[in-house]
């Protein structure tokens, strides 16, 4: 199950996975998207499905930690679906569309004060980490920018590409191919660090806005009730597919980290990520839309 449409970060990764899966469980593993809602929609069917092992949910921190703070679900996502591994951490990236004319952040902030309220930032749908990234961006550089949702990055692509969104705050995962194919101009990252595949992107930090790093992790999850062994090789299997060189390779291609935490570990860092996006939203009083 994915929360997102074709063709963004969270679909490339669960399609590898799904690839790298079925020789080991000697049967096709079926990738289904079900975008919307945060990426809730593909959760809750995760977490009301049978536990018997076979549905997998690759989720973001957008379903697991942001989301339900925005949103009224009917499922608890700490509760309902259990931990099978983190699958990578891809920085944020802030792109506009190859055809603007700014080069740098100070250049798109000095725009942003000149038209306040003209530009528009894209994201895969309310809640998401680019969400999240707009809202801390402008609270923190005072400026104003409408955000536009989609029902995921690939959707939200065409609108930055023609211009008629200004910029965007995607993940790596899911930016690194338009910024490849020059239809995107990277202007910062959203980490702590550079990305080893854009050296040449400095942070949002090193250019003066500090506070509003964030990143988007991958992880895999199983429904609450599932036997203990069946989780354990679930886990076992992850482990082992993220262990092999080419699986290592494209992470790294997508800009991101491989996952390197224990099931144990990863539940603990799902546990307090879900505190932390709860306090941001509550401090930039984000809110759904219409709200």
């Amino acid at each position: 199950m994915v929360g997102a449409s074709p063709g963004g970060g969270t679909d490339i990764l669960a399609r590898m996975l799904a690839e790298k899966f079925a020789p080991d469980f000697k049967q096709s593993v079926v990738v289904e998207n079900r975008p919307g809602a945060s990426n809730t929609i593909a959760a809750e069917l995760t977490a009301r499905a049978a536990p018997d092992g076979t549905t997998l949910l690759l989720a973001t921190n957008t379903g697991q930690a942001i989301a339900p703070h925005l949103l009224k679900l009917k499922f608890d996502p700490l509760k309902d679906l259990v931990p099978v591994g983190l699958v990578a951490v891809m920085p944020n990236v802030l792109v506009v569309p190859a055809t603007a004319p700014y080069r740098n952040v100070k250049e798109l902030l000095a725009a942003m004060v000149e038209k306040p309220g003209s530009f528009k930032y894209a994201s895969s749908g309310i809640g998401s980490t680019q969400h999240i990234a707009g809202e801390a961006f402008t609270l923190i550089t005072n400026t104003k920018a409408i955000h536009i949702p989609y029902k995921g990055s690939s959707q939200a692509h065409v609108d930055v590409i023609s211009g008629e969104v200004s910029m965007m705050f995607d993940s790596t995962s899911s930016a690194m191919s338009q910024i490849r194919a020059g239809k995107f101009r990277p202007l910062a990252v959203t980490a702590e660090k550079r990305s080893q595949e854009l050296p040449d992107v400095p942070t949002l930090a090193e250019q003066g806005v500090r506070g509003a790093d964030v990143t988007t992790w991958y992880g895999m999850y199983v429904t609450a009730g599932t036997p203990k062994p069946v989780v354990d090789r679930l886990v076992a299997e992850l482990n082992k597919v993220l262990k092999l060189p080419d699986v290592q390779a494209r992470i790294r291609g997508l800009g991101g980290d491989v996952g390197a935490l224990s099931v144990e570990q990863f539940a603990e860092m799902n546990r307090q990520e879900y505190e932390r996006f709860g306090k941001l939203v509550k401090d930039a009083n984000i809110k759904p839309e219409g709200q």
